[in-house]
């Protein structure tokens, strides 16, 4: 990553909106990259996937900066990484995977405020916020502060939760906040007013589908994708598969690229 990187990631977030597309691997990053969008974010649900194992911090650390960093290595475009908790149980600890990720070439991660189920202690979160920006100052790493208090069964009045949190973590340095769980218009539009940073939701992950240019008009500025391209290339194999059990007939291939155009997105 060129040391620009960052700064031109950020400032996708000042801009009208932009759609952030999730990879989980190499392959899965050039095409995205390939088709022009500006920045790639990882997706730890792809990679667990990927690996034959769920999601949800079954990978160690470890196995989760390799897969960023061949993704880096990938693409030209700047890349985002999901640390989920920061796989560390004290900020110290989160700090340091911070720090990891910037050396493996990310230029931004999603850092979330739970785990095991339930929600960090508001004061613990935002600590853990804080030493992930010690760790990789303004300007030079963009951090995403990710909020669960929709997605998590628990805070009795989720939007004042989810304010709240977002107030501290911007006030510990987050860049943007990321709130996944919410999936209605007005209350999108609500947090966007009220989240004095960026707001970044995810879109594919429930019932209610809200397009793009609606979000950006409630005043989104990122849209990620999470698992759901992953989801969906995993979908396609197994109706492949599936096909090819019941009725041994290769419909599946309609539309599919051929192989000199697949050996050219990845040539060179």
């Amino acid at each position: 990553m060129s040391a620009d990187s960052a700064p031109a990631f950020l400032a996708l977030h000042h801009g009208d909106g932009f759609v952030l597309p999730n990879a989980w691997d190499p392959g899965s990053a050039r095409i995205l990259a390939q088709l022009g969008f500006p920045a790639i974010a990882t997706t730890s649900a792809g990679i667990a996937w990927s690996l034959g194992m769920p999601d949800g911090g079954a990978l160690d650390l470890d196995t989760m900066l390799a897969h960023v960093a061949a993704i880096v290595r990938a693409v030209d475009a700047p890349v985002t990484a999901d640390l989920e908790a920061g796989y560390a149980d004290t900020p110290d600890g989160v700090g340091r995977t911070v720090m990891l990720a910037a050396q493996a070439g990310a230029v931004g991660a999603n850092l979330e405020d739970a785990a095991a189920g339930a929600l960090f202690d508001i004061d613990v979160a935002a600590d853990r916020v804080a030493a992930a920006r010690d760790a990789a100052p303004r300007g030079t790493f963009v951090l995403n502060a990710r909020t669960d208090a929709y997605f998590l069964p628990g805070a009795a009045d989720p939007f004042a939760e989810t304010v709240e949190r977002a107030l501290r973590y911007v006030e510990a340095g987050a860049d943007c906040v990321f709130v996944p769980g919410v999936n209605d218009e007005q209350t999108i539009g609500r947090l966007a007013r009220e989240i004095p940073v960026p707001l970044n939701v995810v879109a594919g992950l429930a019932a209610h589908v809200i397009p793009v240019p609606q979000l950006f008009a409630l005043g989104v500025k990122r849209v990620s994708l999470g698992g759901s391209l992953a989801r969906a290339a995993l979908t396609a194999l197994e109706r492949a598969g599936r096909e090819l059990l019941d009725t041994g007939t290769l419909g599946f291939l309609d539309g599919a690229l051929g192989y000199a155009e697949v050996q050219r997105r990845f040539a060179g």
